[in-house]
């Protein structure tokens, strides 16, 4: 009988107690926030990349003194909205946000430091000034906008991780706005608005699900929809993976290994391959916005694709972090049309490309161990090995290549002088 005594003492503990209330309370067994804060292990590296420059979207940068600005651009926004929609007020739309207030808060990661008011007030704001950029969209005047600096800048910003509304938040308020819009063509006007900042002629617009309910938010988006692989070459590549992942060598020893570098339009930036003892890689254009806009695609894997997934955006870091090592490596990939450096620097590219991989897991069913595999097996063939290695020791600098010729004539010239012997000999 003694057993029930200890049962009731351990009940009894305060200790106990308090732990089972921490298991109770636990958000563990609730589904996972879809919009989280990056953690510090990622954001120490490059803690600028995370944080918007122009506009605050969602809770996480609310009030942040530099996005003051934009919170008055907003209120025109609505302004605009009102008027073209022909409403009274602005009544509607508060109301549809307070319907979606509970749903909404659940995508976050509490607790946020926002009351009910404050926090409808923001879906509504912030929703509307997004909803205006797709309605532009849909009436195709946002082309003006594609050269405009400001632009990019806000474009980069509503792809931040952290920058971000729950995707049936927009599509619920647009839906009120625009009646006569469905599903479809919501989807391909949320794709035409960022497609255009992702590396790659993006993903074929038929092969986009058209199910809103699928979609966490605009990176969610942009993710699965502008520059994912499509459904087809996620089939053929997994008919010959072998899910090992060996790293391959700089593209100076690659190019020095006989393996030639070509730039090819891939219907993503993941689509890269070797074919022909040529590796074939879409252009990557680097510029002032390119690393926020990859650490961003990186974090948001590391946050909510499972391991047993491909993690693509990581995956292709590992890649091009295996073939840039120098600046060197980087003046061969832009020779060959593969990087387009508007930064102007090899050595800054070679720096940003090195640092993306820094506290970065690659997916364990890597998705270049083909590609990895087949260019291994070339470099470790014994011509190619020694091609390789004369020209590492005799090509790499004009004194050795000068050097080699020189031997090359003595030689020569020692044959030459052997065979006259001989034949003066037979004479």
């Amino acid at each position: 009988m003694a057993l029930p005594v200890e049962q009731a003492k351990v009940k009894e503990d305060p200790v106990a107690i308090s732990v089972n209330e921490m298991l109770k309370s636990s958000s563990l067994a609730s589904p996972k926030p879809c919009i989280c804060k990056v953690p510090n292990y990622l954001r120490q590296v490059n803690e600028k990349a995370y944080e918007p420059q122009l506009i605050s979207i969602g809770p996480y940068h609310r009030g942040k003194h530099h996005l003051k600005a934009m919170e008055e651009r907003k209120i025109g926004f609505l302004q605009q909205l009102v008027e073209e929609t022909m409403v009274m007020n602005a009544s509607k739309y508060v109301m549809k946000m307070r319907e979606l207030e509970t749903q909404a808060r659940k995508c976050y990661e509490q607790p946020l430091c926002l009351d009910s008011d404050e926090f409808v007030k923001m879906l509504l704001l912030d929703g509307c000034f997004i909803v205006q950029f797709i309605r532009l969209c849909l009436k195709k005047d946002l082309v003006n906008y594609y050269t405009n600096g400001y632009f990019l800048a806000l474009i980069q910003d509503i792809l931040l991780v952290e920058n971000q509304l729950p995707f049936f938040v927009i599509w619920e308020l647009f839906s009120v706005i625009e009646t006569g819009v469905d599903q479809g063509m919501f989807i391909e006007a949320v794709f035409d608005m960022f497609f255009h900042r992702v590396p790659g002629k993006g993903r074929p617009k038929h092969d986009l699900i058209s199910v809103t309910s699928e979609i966490k938010h605009l990176l969610d988006f942009t993710y699965h929809h502008c520059c994912h692989p499509s459904s087809s070459e996620m089939e053929a590549l997994n008919e010959t993976r072998n899910f090992d992942m060996n790293f391959i060598r700089c593209a100076w020893e690659l190019q020095e290994s006989g393996i030639k570098f070509e730039t090819i339009e891939g219907n993503s930036m993941f689509d890269i391959r070797f074919e022909n003892k040529t590796l074939l890689i879409p252009k990557l254009n680097i510029d002032d916005y390119t690393e926020s806009f990859l650490r961003n695609l990186i974090a948001f894997e590391q946050l909510f694709v499972a391991d047993r997934d491909v993690k693509h955006a990581s995956d292709y870091m590992m890649l091009m972090d295996s073939l840039i090592d120098s600046p060197k490596d980087v003046e061969i990939l832009c020779q060959h049309g593969i990087i387009n450096n508007m930064l102007g620097d090899d050595k800054a590219v070679a720096a940003m490309i090195n640092s993306l991989g820094i506290y970065v897991c690659h997916s364990r069913n890597f998705y270049y161990s083909v590609v990895f595999e087949d260019v291994n097996k070339h470099c470790s063939k014994r011509w190619n090995i020694w091609m390789a290695n004369l020209k590492h020791n005799y090509f790499n600098s004009p004194w050795s290549l000068i050097s080699l010729m020189a031997a090359i004539l003595l030689l020569l010239l020692t044959v030459l002088q052997t065979v006259l012997s001989v034949l003066s000999y037979y004479q």
